[in-house]
């Protein structure tokens, strides 16, 4: 195996692998500062604050040639023999330089800047930097430019490290970035007419190692050392886009990509980074309601406030007096949710007919050249939710088919799980005419974040916890299982779907979501590869299957 030398530390390589020194370094638990390198883009050792010490040692002597001038780590590739030193004065004394340059007029305004707090020219300079300022202070602001509906540049605390330029050429294939001008007087825009507004926009702000690219729906609203981070799964598509959920006090401020190879690597879409604001909508259905009796069931809907503990025993007692029951299993529940929700519906109706879910979808998948997809399929769990219902019933059905089960009277009460994040601003995900199917069952239970035309025609309305208070599974398109947990309660007044399912199952006890997928793991082939330990970049379920063949 290649053989690296990392400040005396010797470190493997694969054979097969291209690393560069940055790359190289980390292996041996060291950390090259950085500003323009980025793993997902491509390389114009610019910045030079990863400058370094290499040499080469001969295999057969032991001695080791060292390259007499300071290399950039991120433009050097590594091989076998490659000796690295990354604590050298000489190279102490290179970042130090660096940070004296891009500071000497870069605003001081880090009190109100939004990267205060995770920016890395403020941590490099505690760092590497020089003990004193050697320059004269001149007190001044930030000029602030708008470049898109979502991104807001302030040009002066720019560093031209340029990852925002090569992002929008090389990853969403806009191009709307350039630098503009030369030497000192360059400067980040947009080209005249073309502003920054592609579904990937939002990315440019992640990758500004500084405060330069502020996003506009978190400007101002919070500073970072108040926010706690959930390693989180985004609902927005089949894609299941690894992400980090920031927020405080139980409420969502942003939407950050978490770095996974398998599924999106190092970035989101828009969609998904500004799609959590349904979560705090003051529309949003908060408290479990029963329709009065005295009500037609084609007037408008009037529903009594029913305990959650009552709710346990009453919906139950309720469906089982109605008689056939169907249920619709939401692919925006976790396989968890899925699967307890199918227990429950055959505890209530041995032969009830189980379907997937509405799957709400908008068009064709969008690939953009970096290899970033976002799906037409505005779901994150069709494929788990199938999967679950397959270990109850070996027909899989659709929810046309559950619709037309319905209409042609097969049934006599339906179960319909919802949580589509449409607020009442937009289309519902189901129109008058196909809930008027259900408008004669003797018991229709709707589950749901919002209220929605089905909601006329129910029995039972219930409040539906949105994808950042679920803990469970999703199974996205390419069949890769991620694990993950609530990031903030649900708003006072709902419970989980979890929760409930739990307790209607007559478990003790709090919901516990690892112990439900154990249970299921155990007991299917399809799921076994979550009876480990759920590793933070998920399972590919149909590898797994293939091995334990």
């Amino acid at each position: 195996m290649p053989v690296v030398i990392v400040d005396g530390q010797e470190i493997e390589i694969g054979a097969d692998e291209r690393l560069n020194c940055i790359e190289a370094a980390r292996r041996a638990g060291k950390e090259i500062p950085h500003y323009c390198w980025h793993p997902g883009l491509s390389v114009v050792a610019s910045c030079r604050m990863c400058l370094i010490e290499t040499g080469q040692r001969d295999a057969a002597t032991g001695k080791v040639s060292m390259v007499p001038k300071l290399v950039p780590g991120c433009q050097t590739p590594v091989k076998d023999g490659t000796v690295i030193v990354t604590e050298s004065d000489l190279v102490k004394e290179s970042r130090a330089r660096v940070e004296e340059a891009l500071l000497i007029d870069h605003p001081i305004d880090c009190p109100i800047c939004d990267k205060a707090g995770e920016c890395l020219l403020q941590d490099y300079h505690f760092e590497h930097g020089q003990a004193e300022r050697r320059a004269d202070l001149h007190a001044f602001t930030s000029r602030r430019r708008d470049v898109g509906p979502t991104v807001t540049l302030f040009v002066d605390r720019c560093i031209m490290c340029t990852r925002c330029v090569r992002f929008t050429r090389e990853v969403s294939g806009e191009a709307e970035l350039m630098v503009t001008s030369r030497g000192a007087k360059e400067e980040i825009d947009v080209f005249p007419g073309f502003p920054l507004d592609n579904k990937l926009a939002g990315n440019v702000v992640d990758l500004c190692p500084v405060g330069a690219l502020g996003d506009k729906d978190f400007l101002y609203q919070q500073r970072v050392w108040f926010l706690k981070r959930e390693a989180n799964v985004c609902g927005g598509c089949a894609a299941g886009c690894s992400i980090h959920t920031e927020h405080n006090q139980d409420t969502v401020y942003r939407i950050k990509p978490r770095e996974n190879m398998h599924v999106n690597k190092w970035w989101i879409c828009d969609e998904g980074r500004y799609g959590w604001h349904h979560l705090h909508d003051p529309a949003r259905l908060l408290e479990a309601g029963r329709r009065e009796l005295t009500t037609s069931r084609h007037a408008t809907p009037e529903f009594k406030a029913v305990e959650w503990s009552d709710v346990v025993t009453r919906l139950r007692d309720d469906l089982k007096a109605a008689g056939r029951l169907a249920v619709a299993v939401s692919p925006m529940l976790t396989v968890e949710e899925a699967w307890m929700l199918c227990a429950v519906a055959r505890s209530i109706d041995p032969q009830a007919y189980l379907a997937v879910g509405h799957v709400p979808s908008t068009a064709a998948d969008e690939t953009f050249p970096g290899g970033f997809t976002i799906r037409g399929e505005k779901c994150p769990n069709r494929l788990g939710v199938a999967g679950v219902i397959a270990l109850f019933d070996a027909a899989v059905h659709t929810w046309t088919d559950l619709v037309a089960h319905v209409r042609e009277g097969h049934a006599d009460a339906a179960w319909i799980t919802a949580g589509y994040p449409t607020d009442p601003t937009s289309t519902p995900w189901i129109d008058a005419e196909t809930a008027a199917a259900f408008a004669e069952l003797k018991c229709l239970v709707v589950q749901d974040l919002f209220d929605s035309p089905l909601a006329k025609h129910a029995t039972w309305r219930l409040p539906a916890a949105g994808f950042a208070e679920r803990a469970g599974t999703w199974v996205n398109v390419a069949h890769r299982a991620q694990s993950f947990d609530k990031a903030i309660r649900a708003p006072a007044g709902v419970w989980p779907e979890g929760r409930l399912f739990w307790n209607m199952l007559g478990r003790r006890g709090l919901y516990d979501a690892v112990a439900v997928r154990h249970q299921i793991a155990e007991s299917s082939a399809t799921f076994a590869a979550l009876a480990g330990e759920m590793p933070a970049t998920g399972v590919d379920l149909r590898l797994q299957q293939l091995a334990s063949t």
